[in-house]
């Protein structure tokens, strides 16, 4: 159930309302003048990336300088 807490109560409870949004999974609504202005959930935990997306590790010549061949391919001719 959604809790709606007036902006100047939310001022002076901030820290219970934060705890209770994060521990419990409570969702708070912050109104000013009674019209709903912001809500207050928790974070879900941040996943790893997919396996497509970690990068497990790096050639040793991943920074060395591109063969010629591959350069003159490019246009580029040392």
């Amino acid at each position: 159930m959604t809790k709606v807490v007036n902006l100047s109560e939310a001022k002076k409870r901030l820290s219970s309302l934060v705890a209770r949004a994060a521990a419990a999974g409570e969702e708070i609504v912050i109104a000013k003048r009674g019209k709903p202005i912001v809500r207050l959930t928790a974070v879900r935990a941040r996943r790893e990336p997919s396996g497509s997306m970690k990068i497990k590790w790096i050639s040793p010549d991943f920074d060395d300088p591109l063969p010629r061949e591959l350069l003159k391919l490019f246009g580029y001719d040392p």
